[in-house]
């Protein structure tokens, strides 16, 4: 009986197994010891076998990262996904021709070179993608969000990974580059809710009556379509000025984006309430004392 399965191990070992082995060796085998090449079966098994786990691997991570993400946002994750298979490829490439008695040194170096160089150049890239990764990650901006960037304030209306487009007011789309984003100060007037304070100032002609002032702001505010009744509108004092007594016309609204419109509206109704109330808005005004030059004693 013992004797049976020896020589069954035998010829596993040395028939099947060995069999299999010259197989896996087979192929193109150039030099002899330490700079000897060998591209075998075995080896393009081994890389073929490398790349199906890898997609799997990614494909994997990729779907552990973006399960909690919309469709969209997915998608945009798509062309990042690209370039890391691209490099992790190219990784398991160089470690199979490693494998294989290739020296890959030289490729190693001008590839680190290459890419040093690339990165420099493309360094503004590489921000704007990762400042498109943080803004859909920590969802810091969506569509429809109104933002104010180097002065200028648009509506989002798409998000990319390199790049947020907006609509001005003017009805002209901005390009704004996402490491804007994560660099600089930047306005959201929509981020915790849709309702913002906005106000409007004039300066009425010293002697006026305050107290009337501040009603015909007042019933200004509370008659202008686009003002919100709640939060209530209010008016401040804010000052005595060179020439005028400055107040201010503070109101809420829900349409940030046209405001605009609303402070011009305002404005007309503010001069024809003033005018129909005989309150005067001043222009700036000096008093200029002259003094005759004195006769020499």
């Amino acid at each position: 009986m013992q004797d049976n399965n020896s020589e069954i191990k035998e010829i596993i070992q040395e028939d099947i197994w060995g069999s299999i082995k010259e197989f896996l060796n087979w192929g193109i085998h150039v030099g002899e010891g330490e700079k000897s090449i060998h591209l075998t079966i075995g080896l393009l098994l081994l890389l073929v076998v490398a790349f199906v786990a890898t997609k799997f691997l990614l494909k994997w991570l990729r779907y552990l990262l973006t399960r909690k993400m919309e469709t969209e946002d997915k998608q945009k994750f798509a062309s990042v996904f690209k370039f890391i298979n691209y490099v992790i490829y190219l990784v398991v490439v160089l470690v199979t021709l490693g494998a294989a008695g290739i020296d890959i040194t030289l490729v190693i170096t001008a590839s680190a070179a290459l890419f040093v160089g690339l990165g420099l150049a493309l360094q503004e890239l590489f921000q704007d993608i990762l400042g498109g990764i943080f803004i859909i990650v920590d969802k810091s901006l969506q569509v429809g969000d109104v933002v104010k960037v180097d002065g200028e304030v648009g509506k989002v209306f798409e998000i990319k990974l390199r790049t947020t487009r907006a609509i001005t007011r003017d009805d002209k789309v901005i390009i704004i580059p996402n490491h804007q984003f994560i660099s600089n100060i930047v306005f959201n007037y929509t981020q915790n809710h849709k309702t913002t304070r906005e106000s409007v100032s004039v300066g009425v002609a010293y002697g006026s009556d305050v107290q009337l002032v501040t009603q015909l702001l007042e019933q200004v505010a509370s008659e202008q379509k686009g003002v919100l009744k709640n939060p209530k509108p209010f008016v401040l004092f804010d000052d005595f000025g060179d020439s005028a007594l400055l107040f201010s016309l503070h109101y809420f609204t829900n349409d940030i984006f046209g405001d605009l419109k609303i402070k011009s509206d305002l404005r007309y109704n503010i001069n024809a309430k003033f005018k129909e109330n005989s309150v005067t808005i001043p222009f700036p005004q000096r008093d200029v004392h002259l003094i005759p030059p004195q006769k020499p004693q």
